[in-house]
């Protein structure tokens, strides 16, 4: 019971955190930027900028943000989990509200360093908030419901979709504008891919004489199952057992710890694996 709460306690915390950067690099590199992030929330950036150049009015960041993720929160509470759509919710909430309310500063006025290192930071927010099973809103959420489908990491499919995006801002706004979005887009995908690992794939390959105690050190800790193979070493010409598995890349670092604590003297490689197809056991959202 104290697990969990401290569980849910570090989830709510880490959301408000990823909010606070969130908005706070919306409200510094973003807007000094005129950059268009991609996602519902480059969405709501264009829509507003649009409504004041051409009609002078001005919408509220939280309300149009909110109603542009009504469909992708459908399609988290619906297909994803219940409990990971509400802590997302919250995180957009928060992120919404602290945009209208954080004040607008200036940290440099050159546009690449703006693009480049907005981006990082962006891309930090958000894989904080995938840590923690929750999304900043728009086409994570839809991202996810890829990946879930599919199996693989389908992050460079939302990029794609961001770039549709900011053409339309480079349509209305210049070319300027949307070349260096797409770099700021570009910049927040590859920290995605750094930090957040859970649909990409590892293939371990371990040389050991303790195959069973092995398989079941990964499947206690990844749920995945193994295949033993029966080898023969060239050096010594003993009998020697392969063990070949598949495993997520955010679990490999602690099955390699529990095979090694198996089998200290078990040769491991890790490989990375681009793509799987048929059953591959992911852990659900809850």
């Amino acid at each position: 019971m104290k697990q969990s709460i401290k569980k849910e306690a570090i989830r709510i915390i880490t959301i408000c955190f990823a909010s606070v950067i969130m908005a706070t690099n919306i409200k510094t590199f973003v807007q000094t930027g005129d950059l268009i992030p991609g996602g519902a929330t480059g969405l709501t950036i264009l829509i507003q900028r649009a409504v004041e150049t051409f009609f002078n009015l001005h919408i509220p960041y939280t309300i149009l943000n909110l109603s542009l993720n009504a469909i992708p929160i459908y399609i988290g509470f619906r297909y994803i989990g219940k409990k990971f759509t509400l802590y997302s919710c919250l995180m957009i909430f928060l992120t919404g509200i602290l945009t209208d309310l954080i004040p607008s500063q200036v940290v440099t006025y050159d546009i690449l360093l703006i693009s480049i290192f907005g981006g990082i930071i962006n891309g930090f927010a958000i894989s904080q908030c995938l840590r923690v099973d929750a999304t900043t809103g728009g086409t994570d959420f839809i991202s996810i419901y890829i990946s879930q489908k599919s199996g693989s990491d389908s992050f460079n499919l939302v990029l794609v979709v961001n770039t549709i995006i900011i053409g339309l801002g480079g349509i209305i706004f210049g070319w300027d504008t949307a070349l260096y979005s797409i770099i700021f887009q570009y910049a927040s995908t590859q920290v995605i891919h750094m930090l957040y690992k859970q649909y990409q794939q590892q293939t371990l390959f371990i040389v050991t004489n303790e195959a069973a105690a092995v398989c079941e050190a990964i499947s206690n800790i990844s749920n995945h199952g193994a295949t033993i193979m029966k080898g023969e070493g060239s050096y010594e010409g003993h009998e020697r057992h392969v063990v070949y598995s598949v495993i997520s890349s955010y679990e490999s670092q602690k099955v390699i710890s529990a095979i090694k604590e198996v089998d200290p003297k078990a040769f491991i490689n890790n490989i990375k694996t681009e793509q799987v197809k048929g059953r591959f056991y992911h852990r659900p959202k809850d």
